[in-house]
Parts: C-alpha cells; sequence; structure tokens
C-alpha cells in the first residue's frame, strides 16, 4: 500500500526504545523479556483495550494514567501477562515507578502492558532491578526499535515492526510502532499488544478519534483462532515535535494522518496474521457485491475465523464448500444461489463456485494455487457495491503442540 521508511517505534523525532531480559523469562536468558518506549517531550496519548470482561491489571492501570493527562514512556514486559495474579495492579504500578524513577517523572506519566501467561505472579522485583540498565541502553536507531520489538514477544516467530512518513502542514510527520501478536488473536479490538509513536502535534481527543478509525479498519479486521485475550492493548503517544500546526479538528490534516497511521497499521496487523501460531498461510479474505461494508465485514470475519475452512488452506484442499458454510452462519442474510467463489495466488486464480454451484475445475491448478504461502479467497455476492477484507491463517499440527503445553 506504501512505502515505509526504517526506524520502528525510533523514527519519529523524539522517541527512544531499548529492549532487555531481565530475568521475566527464565527458560531462555538470550530472549529479551523487558521493553521500554521513552519520548523527549511529554505527549499526548490514546488507546485502545480488549473488550474481554477479564482485563489484565496493565489495563487497568493505564486506562486510570491517560486519565491524568500527559504521558512520557510505555514499559512493557513479555512472559508473564499479570492479569488474574496476585497483586496485579500493585505490580504494575512498580513497573511505572520505576520506569518513572529512571525518566524523572511521575508514574502517571507511565503506560504499562504484559502479555504472557495468565495467573502467575509477576516477578516485578527483576524488572525493577533491570530498568536502570534498560534505561542506559535507550536509543534512537534501527536496532532499538529492534530491540523492544523482540523484547514483547512471546511465541512470534518474527518481530511486527513498522514506519512510515506524511507532509502535514509543510512538515515531515512520522509514525512508527511495533507489535507482537501470534496465538490469542480475534477480531475484537485486535488481540495483540501495539505500541505506535508519532511526532505529530495533535490534541488527544483527535489522537483517540483517529487510532479508533485505524484499528477498526485494520487489527479488528485479523483473526488467528478465534480466542481474544485478556491483555489486548493498542496505544499511541504523540509528541508533536515534527512541528506541524495541531491537528484539532477533522480536516485535510487529519485526513493525511489517519491515512498514513492506517497504512502502518495495516502492515503490523498482516504481519500478525501471517505470523498466527503454526501457521503455512496468510489467508486474506475479500468480500464484494454486499449491501453495506459492516456485511462484508461480517462475513469475511466468518470466513477467516472458520477452523474448518482453515484447515483446508493448510490442506490445500479448494474445499470452498467450507467457505459457503462459515458465510452462512455469519449471522447476515444473503442469497446462496447469487454467491461466486475464487482461490487466488501468484500461482493464479481459480473459480470454484459459481451461483452457489459446484463448478468441474482443475484440482491440480487449484492445489497448486494454494500450495503457495499467500493465500486468497474471493467472495462476489451480486447484492451492492459494498466491500471488506479481512485477514487470518491456516490451523496446523503444530498450533496444538504450541498450546498444548504453554504455561508448563
Amino acid at each position: 500500500m506504501c512505502e515505509m521508511i526504517s526506524g520502528g517505534v525510533c523514527a519519529a523525532q523524539g522517541f527512544r526504545a531499548a529492549g532487555l531480559h531481565v530475568g521475566v523469562k527464565t527458560h531462555n536468558v538470550n530472549k529479551k523479556d523487558v521493553a521500554l518506549i521513552v519520548s523527549d517531550a511529554p505527549c499526548a496519548a490514546a488507546a485502545m483495550f480488549t473488550k474481554n470482561v477479564v482485563q489484565a491489571a496493565p489495563i487497568h492501570v493505564t486506562r486510570a494514567h491517560l486519565a491524568a493527562g500527559r504521558v512520557r514512556a510505555v514499559i512493557a514486559n513479555s512472559g508473564n501477562a499479570n492479569a488474574c495474579a496476585p497483586h496485579g495492579e500493585e505490580n504494575a504500578e512498580r513497573m511505572c515507578a520505576a520506569a518513572a524513577s529512571a525518566l524523572g517523572c511521575a508514574p502517571e506519566e507511565v503506560l504499562v502492558a504484559s502479555t504472557g501467561v495468565i495467573g502467575q505472579t509477576l516477578k516485578v522485583d527483576v524488572i525493577e532491578k533491570g530498568v536502570p540498565e534498560l534505561f542506559g541502553l535507550l536509543e534512537r536507531s534501527d536496532g532499538a526499535s529492534d530491540a523492544a520489538a523482540h523484547a514483547i514477544m512471546t511465541t512470534d516467530t518474527v518481530k511486527k515492526e513498522c514506519a512510515g512518513e506524511v507532509i502535514i502542514g509543510g512538515k515531515t510527520v512520522r509514525i512508527g510502532g511495533i507489535a507482537k501478536g501470534s496465538g490469542m488473536i480475534h477480531p475484537n479490538m485486535g488481540t495483540m499488544l501495539c505500541f505506535l509513536t508519532t511526532d505529530c502535534a495533535i490534541s488527544q481527543e483527535m489522537l483517540q478519534e483517529a487510532l479508533g478509525e485505524v484499528v477498526r479498519l485494520t487489527f479488528n479486521r485479523i483473526s488467528v483462532d478465534g480466542d481474544t485475550s485478556t491483555n489486548d492493548t493498542c496505544c499511541i503517544l504523540a509528541n508533536g515535535l515534527a512541528g506541524n500546526p495541531e491537528i484539532t479538528s477533522r480536516g485535510e490534516a487529519y485526513v493525511d494522518f489517519v491515512m498514513k497511521l492506517h497504512e502502518v497499521c495495516y502492515h503490523l496487523a498482516r504481519q500478525m496474521a501471517k505470523d498466527g501460531e503454526g501457521a503455512k498461510h496468510l489467508i486474506t479474505c475479500t468480500v464484494r457485491g454486499a449491501r453495506s461494508e459492516e456485511q462484508a465485514e461480517t462475513i469475511s470475519k466468518s470466513v477467516i475465523s472458520s477452523t474448518l475452512t482453515k484447515a483446508a488452506i493448510f490442506g490445500c484442499d479448494a474445499n470452498w464448500g467450507r467457505v459457503l458454510c462459515a458465510m452462512g452462519y455469519s449471522g447476515e442474510k444473503f442469497d446462496p444461489e447469487r454467491v461466486d467463489v475464487t482461490f487466488g495466488s501468484e500461482a493464479g486464480e481459480i473459480l470454484v463456485c459459481q451461483n452457489g454451484r459446484g463448478l468441474d475445475f482443475d484440482e491440480d491448478m487449484a492445489k497448486k494455487i494454494l500450495t503457495e504461502d499467500e493465500v486468497e479467497i474471493e467472495i462476489r455476492m451480486a447484492e451492492g457495491d459494498e466491500s471488506c477484507t479481512c485477514w487470518g491463517c491456516d490451523i496446523t499440527y503444530d498450533y496444538i503442540k504450541i498450546n498444548g503445553d504453554y504455561r508448563t
């Protein structure tokens, strides 16, 4: 969709980052487990969180700190979710206090997030001991963003990082982000941790509005396994150091900012869907010809969330009946006899269903198409002019292996 730049969360002016192993993860000392992102100037901040009723302690603490006003930093750990855990809020506050002490700001100016195993007491003492060293590693560099991105990974096999720039008010504005997400991914806010930074001057109200718009169109349209986590957090910090006229209302500047933010989050969302636990295929499902965007989105989400469809893609089996089945239980009304289904990839495309009925298609060609690591399912409904694209992945034997003993 766009040409990205390097830098991740350090691409924007005035942001530094670091990642370090402090001992939250005990099984591998080579895996970083705490990340710190710091702005040289106070930031407007906005966030969105999981819709799961069971919410981790860091979410409660971050909500309260956002309400207090300006933000200077984010601290996050992997290896322990600090959810449903003894002393949860106290330990989340201690993480913020440790970061604030090193930075020289109030604890309320620090946001906090955690990811990992649920229900176990967080070893906050090793985080507190490690923060001074972590603070000393802060840099504005590609390597610093890379370290922070690795520090928030759990079962992820690759880091998720992206950045872009746009001219707003005659000034170059940059937006960067890192994210983690591989399992417990389902469209319901966007199941993951995501930290976004920008040097754009924008009010907190417009920043929250922009984030809400973009999350709906990106992170809310991915699914790996149908599970919505207790810890989902997507936050953005804006320090205004780009020097553009502050965005305080909708207009051309706001639209330009939202478009670039969307591009960054689009890339991060696709990275998460592609790196689903044990996944071999990224699945892109586009519904066209719907009565409304909402109808198209509901149907597309149903298809990418279908366990049977995901299993068929893993087996490179053009079982289009599972696509129609998933459409049928989506809750949306439509005429099945006006539905066409096409499978596609870099190897080509093939129409497998027309007007709700199967075709005599080339099975060998279909298998060749589905063998590619990125597969597209295109659904045409002939009911209207609206469309929507969502992203998911196949389900493999490795998914069970990864989650069968995740805690132990």
